[in-house]
């Protein structure tokens, strides 16, 4: 009897087929928030898939004893993202108990993660550390100090290359140039957040950043820190600069305190002075067009730094309420934007606008004074610029419209006695809210912030609008979009990562970032927020990027975009001072309102 070959030839393709295949707890996963969820609020996973699966029911078990606490069926389906065939949100809200549990679907199990009213607590003080540790002139983390000679003046007409001293301030990301525009932002954003939440913030440090109590929150030692070098930066009226140092310093990693760049003056590196006008010394120049945009963020952080800081520093608050008042009659001077320079590469802060810092120090110089007269002309600005302009187009060139958020409206809204005026500015942060909104629904992570670069410092932009405008409104449209930002952040995201160096603990966050402490000398960055994603486009085109390893967040990469805990990648791995100073804000907010 003769048999055919066919079944068996048949049998041992269907064999190798199915070893190729990969299974179901290799090709999906499930994301959460690594931080937690509080008890209370909206809480949502994400079921992503590389393949035509669907989960049809999770469950909620509770790690210590393995029983099943919740069985959930709320689940949605938002079709394929990025690298994934399917996202699905498995909505749990209604689960209230507290403890340490995970997400069963299937085979499919989640990272563990609590659920607590106090899983923010402490987070806002946490990411100071990466503040401290970016510090210039007296460096806490390194008990030393660096760039001791800054600083020699360029581009005054008259003292060009002679000294100032400007010794201070913070490291702007992973080099050690150093900007008004992102120092005098990430100042306000920490006197913001005390003013708002005073309660959320500790004292474990002195104003050196040393271990100690010394009287004052850490958050006021770390503005007043920034606030020290702003004076240092605009000596007297019109005299003002906009950054220390240029893209020269860029020649690989090392400590800041080991920093041998040499710009022709010994160890002196340049001081660029605000002049209004175009600058680079070098091949590639910026647009600036005026002087508006520095100093008026000058004026902001002097104004609020005055009224907090009196009760501990009455001298100096009476000092810099003064060069507020200088420093925004003098952006009237000269309406435009003051960009910062490069010299060897094309990329620079390309700020295209003005009138928000007008309006932000307008509303500040109110609140100061009491003047009517600044109350009135934030309502010009603010109606110049309704809504931050990245927030309607979906896109930005790097730090285009920054900041990324502009609290002057809230500060009007919530300050002024018109009614009319007052929902007029809250209709200005409404309309921001659904542009961002209507893109979110489009996908499971409701994600609606573009992956340029710095995209988390988006992200960390329209929490804080979130939140602001929920509190002037009680609006409760956008909080699950809220919860969504704020979740991913913390590890719901493609990669399944937070998104903070160190934070949370015991959760998977980035572990090697673009910092020489961390890259070269194994010095951990804690609190730091990386830049977060960037479309697939933007990584394939920057220069000088490349992997240093193998990408441990292969499987999740798309056509899209791309995160890569690398520290070659720095566009999508480097922390950032103004970003990580941004989330002061609304960390503390979460910690108070779970009390």
């Amino acid at each position: 009897m003769k048999r055919s070959v066919y079944p068996l030839l048949a049998s041992f393709l269907l064999i190798c087929l199915m070893r190729s295949l990969p299974t179901l707890a290799e090709s999906a996963w499930i994301r959460v928030n690594r931080l937690g969820y509080v008890e209370n609020s909206i809480k949502v996973a994400v079921f992503v898939t590389k393949t035509s699966d669907k989960p049809e029911k999770f469950e909620i078990v509770d790690e210590a004893t393995g029983k099943t606490r919740y069985n959930g069926s709320n689940i949605s389906e938002h079709g394929s993202y990025g690298a994934f065939n399917n996202t699905f949100r498995l909505n749990f809200s209604d689960f209230l108990e507290s403890g340490e549990f995970y997400i069963k679907s299937g085979e499919i199990v989640s990272p563990r993660f609590r659920i607590k009213h106090d899983v923010y607590t402490g987070a806002a003080d946490f990411v100071l550390k990466y503040m401290r540790q970016q510090r210039c002139g007296y460096n806490p983390y390194l008990k030393d100090s660096c760039h001791t000679h800054d600083g020699y003046i360029m581009g005054h007409p008259v003292l060009d290359s002679t000294y100032i001293d400007v010794v201070g301030g913070w490291h702007d990301a992973s080099d050690y140039l150093q900007y008004v525009t992102t120092s005098a932002n990430a100042t306000y954003q920490m006197l913001f957040a005390w003013q708002l939440n005073p309660s959320a913030f500790s004292d474990r440090y002195d104003s050196a950043g040393l271990e100690g109590s010394n009287g004052i929150p850490d958050i006021l030692d770390e503005a007043k820190w920034g606030l020290d070098w702003l004076v240092k930066m605009n000596p007297s009226y019109g005299f003002m600069f906009n950054q220390i140092a240029d893209d020269r310093d860029h020649l690989g990693f090392r400590l800041p305190t080991l920093d041998t760049v040499s710009y022709g003056l010994g160890r002196q590196r340049p001081v660029y002075f605000v002049t209004g006008k175009q600058q680079g010394f070098g091949k590639y120049k910026n647009r600036s067009t005026g002087v508006a945009s520095t100093a008026a963020k000058y004026a902001s952080a002097f104004a609020l730094g005055s009224s907090i800081l009196n009760q501990y520093y009455p001298e100096f608050a009476k000092m810099i309420e003064f060069k507020a008042l200088d420093a925004y009659k003098f952006a009237k001077t000269d309406l435009g934007v003051n960009q910062t320079a490069s010299n060897r590469s094309p990329y620079f802060y390309e700020e295209d606008n003005y009138a928000d810092d007008m309006e932000l120090a307008a509303i500040q110089l109110f609140q100061t004074t009491n003047d009517t007269t600044f109350l009135n002309e934030a309502v010009y600005w603010g109606d110049l610029e309704p809504v931050t302009p990245w927030m309607i187009n979906n896109t930005a060139r790097h730090y285009q419209w920054y900041p990324f958020v502009n609290l002057g409206h809230y500060k009007f809204a919530k300050l002024s006695g018109d009614s009319v005026s007052k929902a007029k500015f809250i209709g200005y942060m409404k309309s921001g809210l659904d542009a961002i909104y209507n893109r979110a629904k489009e996908n499971g992570f409701l994600v609606g912030i573009p992956y340029i670069w710095c995209s988390n410092n988006l992200n960390v932009a329209a929490l804080t609008q979130l939140r602001l405008y929920h509190e002037l409104t009680g609006d409760s449209k956008y909080l699950e979009m809220e919860a969504a930002i704020r979740d991913w952040l913390f590890g719901c995201n493609p990669w399944g990562t937070s998104m903070i160096v160190g934070y949370p603990g015991a959760g998977d966050t980035p572990t090697d970032p673009h910092s020489a402490f961390s890259a070269v000398n194994h010095f951990p960055v804690d609190g730091g927020l990386v830049d977060g994603p960037v479309y697939a486009s933007i990584f394939n085109n920057l220069k000088g990027l490349r992997l240093v390893r193998k990408d441990v967040y292969e499987t999740f990469q798309s056509d899209l975009c791309v995160y890569h805990d690398d520290y070659g990648d720095y566009s999508t791995n480097e922390p950032t001072m103004d970003g990580t100073a941004s989330l002061t804000y609304y960390l503390s907010a979460m910690a108070l309102a779970n009390k």
